[in-house]
Order: C-alpha cells, then structure tokens, then sequence
C-alpha cells in the first residue's frame, strides 16, 4: 500500500522507486516506511509505503510518528552547540567540573574528559554488553532510574552499575569506540548546565522554531494516534512489539516524522538555519558538522577519509555520506547526505529484520538515493 502525498517535483517514472521499494518490503516483511528526499536545502518529495499499523490497516505517512533510534543524537549535538551560545558549556573543559560527582578513567585518573570527547565517542567510556541493552530500555512508561542517577551509578565507583568495563584502556581522544551512554551523559551535562530538560531545551530551540508540532524526546508527549507500531522479524515471522523508552534518552529518545525530520535536517545541512529563521550561530553550526579528525589528530582506529566526525555527527558508507543514522529493536532510520549538501535523504523503517537482511534497508536507501539524484537532474 502506498500513501499518497504531494510530491513537488514532476517525475515520469514516479512508479520505478515505488516498485522497487514495494518489492523489497515484500522480500523482507518490512511493515511500513517512510521517506523523504532534500534537494539543495529544500524539501522535494516525501512518501509512506505500507502500513504504520499493520492490524489495523493504518497507513504509513511522511507524517507518522516514530522513534528514531540514534538520529537523536544529532538533536543532543545541536542542544550542546545551543549551549556554547549561551556561554553554558565549553565543548573542551573537563566534564567534571560541570557534573556533581567525579567520572574517572581508572586506566588514566588524571585526563580529562569533555564533551568534544563524548560528542565524537573518543572518551573512552565505554557501553557495558549484554548491560546496556538488558537495563536500560523499559516498557511501561515510567523511567525506573533518573538518568542522573543511572549514570552516578554506571560510572563512579561503587555504584550498583560500576564495572571496569565501563571505560576503556586508552587515552581519551585516541581511540573511537561508539558510546550511547557517552552520548546520555553529554546530554545530562546540558540539562544540568541550562537549567531545563531535553525535551523542554529543545522544545524551545528547535520544535517551536520549526513548527515541529508532533516531535518530543517522550511518549507523554506525542499524540499516539499519530505513533506507529514497531515491528521485529524473528524466524521468518514478523510481530508486533510493544513501544519503550530508554533511561539513557539523550542517545535515542526523539520521536518524530520524516515530514518533520527534514525541516531539522535542512537546518544542519544550511548552516543553522531553516528558511529565513536562524536556530544557531553560523559558526556553531558549522563546528557541529565540521570533520574534526585530521591525519595529525585522530584516533589510532579511525582513518578519517573512511570515518570522520563532527558533533553527534558522522560520515558513513566508507566517507561518502553525511548525518546519522539509527538502530533500535523494530527500528531503522537513516538521515544522509552527500558531502556537498546537495542530495539528503531520510528513510524510517518501522521493523527490525535478522542481520542477514540487513543490507536490505541500505539498499532501499540507494535505491531513494538515485532516485533524488534523477530528481536533481530533472530540476
């Protein structure tokens, strides 16, 4: 099924992406995606194929809501830019002086942290497994831990989550090893620091200014009318799965549309501003994308025309794309785009498959890909 939206471009062979993604939702048993295409800063085309809930026959819209797993982090990177403005944050001061308990590396007790280090997961705090996963997603809508508390008792010693291997043997800045709870963490520091929660920091930076009605960091805030189910394959079978939350929200806690998505999106692309409204300084904005790994400063495992980062913001497939994307159980999101900011694409998947599919969502994202770039063309 495929929901219908205004496209802004004429194209004639309008049917070829909807039959290529059609087969592979049919392939796979993907339940329902959503998609947009930005071309040189401006909103092209948007559309939902297969359904947001699949029992009920609802629709998958470019206006459905869905929770976007790790594209969150781009939303903590802008609010920690949002704070340098404001004079609240210094992205290279040692986060201890902003928190009220010490984090320390038992394997360097005497570097410093700060959040460029957590903002390009070079902090060398590391995600405990199977823990992270097991103990920090919950159900019932009621954070069994405040995050404060949580990340008191993962990283300072004698707390009921502290292990040794929640840090890293290296050196703060010379080893990249993605963090959620680094990113948590990041996030924490800017709601001690301005004073306001997430949601509500963002709420006034970010939603407000881009009309971003139907977006928040929690379920309370979202019309679940508009939410769509999530969905996980397990042993050729697709089911449902009921909505959660994480206690480590800042890492992936947005809940948004592709529709909504790309006004955030355009923002980042154009240098912090949206249309005619400004979000962040010029050079904030740039500092956030900007590849902050060069050949005489990086981490020993990265080679920066492979892997690059700015704020919360990360080159992938190989260096050829820019932006950031997600991954959570009945959860896939990409939000990319070419390094010359021409052709961005965001595509919501609302089922998890088996990781021998998983090259399946990458390839719907190629296939939105070239279909932008014929788009481009054509304009």
């Amino acid at each position: 099924m495929v929901a219908q939206t205004k496209v802004n471009i004429k194209n004639d062979k309008k049917n070829s992406i909807d039959s290529l993604i059609e087969k592979k939702m049919d392939q796979t048993g993907i339940v329902g995606i959503g998609a947009a295409i930005i071309i040189d800063k401006k909103l092209a085309w948007t559309k939902g194929y297969g359904f947001a809930d699949r029992e009920n026959k609802i629709p998958f819209l470019p206006t459905t809501i869905m929770n976007i797993a790790s594209i969150s982090k781009t939303f903590t990177g802008f609010c920690i830019m949002k704070a340098v403005e404001e004079g609240k944050v210094n992205l290279d001061e040692d986060i201890n002086h902003y928190l009220p308990f010490k984090i320390i590396n038992p394997n360097f007790p005497d570097e410093k942290i700060t959040l460029r280090h957590l903002a390009t997961h070079t902090s060398g705090l590391a995600d405990r497994y199977p823990f992270y996963t097991d103990s920090t997603y919950f159900y019932n809508g009621q954070r069994p831990e405040p995050l404060g508390d949580f990340l008191k008792n993962y990283f300072v010693k004698g707390g009921k989550h502290y292990d040794k291997n929640n840090f890293l043997n290296s050196r703060p800045g010379t080893n990249r090893d993605y963090s959620n709870i680094g990113a948590g963490l990041a996030g924490y520091i800017i709601e001690l620091r301005t004073g306001k929660k997430l949601d509500e920091y963002s709420k006034k930076y970010i939603f407000k200014p881009l009309k971003m009605k139907n977006s928040g960091w929690n379920l309370s805030e979202i019309n679940l009318k508009k939410h769509s189910k999530a969905y996980q394959k397990e042993d050729g079978n697709i089911k449902s799965i009921p909505l959660y939350e994480g206690i480590t929200y800042p890492d992936g806690g947005v809940r948004t549309s592709v529709d909504e998505l790309s006004r955030f999106f355009i923002t980042l692309l154009d240098d912090g501003k949206y249309n005619n409204t400004r979000l962040l300084k010029k050079e904030l904005a740039k500092e956030m994308v900007r590849f902050q790994f060069t050949e005489s400063n990086k981490p020993e495992n990265v080679k920066p025309d492979k892997l690059n980062s700015g704020i919360f913001w990360a080159t992938k497939m190989g260096g050829k794309r820019i932006g950031h994307n997600g991954s959570d159980a009945g959860v896939r999101t990409f939000m990319l785009s070419d390094l010359n900011k021409e052709i961005a694409v965001i595509v919501f998947f609302n089922t998890s498959l088996s990781e021998a599919d998983e090259n399946k969502f990458f390839e719907v994202y190629e296939d939105l890909y070239n279909y932008a770039s014929e788009l481009k063309i054509k304009k």
